[in-house]
Order: structure tokens, then sequence, then C-alpha cells
């Protein structure tokens, strides 16, 4: 059974268009964006959520650090400098907000000023 589902899923949907790595890292960042979103707008009954989401926002700024400390990384070292203070900034927002002592909005905000270089340089690409 497992062989014929690889199988059958083996080439994908031939119909749907490559991402790009970009356009990869623009959906990750929507979809943790949009948990944030959510789970801050649901109040104290949303808590387990918005911590999810917190988290996979932390990992996923934990691992663009990463890469942009990387003497290997491409982009312009004051743009990988900012990214990496962006990083630091998430991690300590993202303790008081779980902490109670701050909003995400300003995670949410991060964020969408990330996708929205992510989505002009798409653009500036093509």
């Amino acid at each position: 059974m497992y062989a014929t589902t690889l199988a059958k899923t083996a080439y994908g949907n031939p119909a749907q268009p490559t991402r790009t790595l970009r356009g990869t890292e623009y959906e990750l960042f929507a979809r943790i964006t949009h948990s944030l979103k959510q789970s801050s707008a649901g109040g104290p009954t949303q808590f387990a959520a918005l911590a999810t989401a917190l988290y996979e926002n932390r990992r996923l700024w934990t691992t663009l650090a990463a890469d942009v400390a990387s003497p290997e990384n491409g982009l312009p070292s004051e743009l990988r400098a900012r990214l990496f203070y962006l990083n630091e900034f998430t991690q300590i927002h993202s303790r008081k907000v779980l902490a109670g002592a701050a909003s995400a909005d300003v995670l949410v905000e991060i964020n969408t000023a990330i996708m929205r270089g992510l989505r002009h340089e798409d653009g500036a690409a093509a």
C-alpha cells in the first residue's frame, strides 16, 4: 500500500506551479503569521494556540538567523545584520507575549514586512 501511494504521488500535480525558494519562504511566513493573528485575536481561550504559533515563529526566525549568520549567505552584510537583529527582537518579544506583558501585533507586523519584501523581490526578479 505504501509503494502504491508513493507511485501515485511521485510526480505530484503537473498543473501545480513549481515554487521558488523565495516563494516557499513567503508561504511559510504567511502560514505562521496567519496563525499568530488568529490565536492572538482569540483572547485567553486561545493561549495554547498562541503559544504554538509563537513557538513556530521563533523556530522560523532561529532558522533564518542561522542562515544569515553563515559566511556563505549571499545577502548584503547590512541586510543580514538587520535580519539577525529582528531575530533577537522576535525572541525577546515572544517571551513577553507568553508572559502576558505584550501583544503579538508587532510580531505580525514584522512578518508582514518580511512577506512584502519577499513578494517585492519576486516581482523584481521576474
